[in-house]
């Protein structure tokens, strides 16, 4: 009777700890930038930026460009029936905090969904900078894996 105890709650912790493997895989960055080939924490972000009603006139490009991507600008996809920009970034490093800027027809506008502002700082920060009654801004991502 023991011995069936004993086995039972083995192949229990077994299970748990195969579970436990497979949902903490880590996935290799796909950032140019990481050239020893070790493995890092990545997550896929959302990036969504509305429309608002007041509007005019429609903008024709939204783009993302971040310290997750060396700052290149990436288009947003427009999904008319909600009047949103949209777009879904892979292989965002995780553990750390990014800096980043929506910009709407090539202008730095200020996204709700980010997780905080700050200052400028570094070469590349400046020239994406918006106004804000504290002075020019970036916004952040905290970008936290499981």
């Amino acid at each position: 009777m023991i011995d069936a105890i004993t086995n039972f709650i083995e192949g229990k912790r077994r299970t748990k700890t195969r579970t436990c493997e497979a949902s903490t895989t880590p996935t290799v960055s796909g950032f140019p930038e990481v050239g020893n080939h070790e493995q890092r924490f990545g997550f896929t972000k959302v990036f969504r930026w509305p429309v608002t009603a007041e509007q005019t006139p429609q903008p024709t490009t939204v783009e993302v460009a971040g310290s997750f991507n060396g700052w290149r600008k990436v288009p947003l996809s427009y999904d008319s029936p909600t009047r949103t920009w949209h777009i879904a970034l892979n292989n965002i490093e995780g553990n750390r905090t990014h800096r980043y800027v929506i910009l709407v027809d090539g202008k730095p506008s200020y996204d709700k969904n980010c997780d905080g502002l700050v200052a400028p700082d570094g070469p590349d920060e400046p020239k994406w900078q918006i106004a804000t009654q504290k002075g020019p801004r970036v916004m952040l991502l905290f970008a936290q894996t499981k």
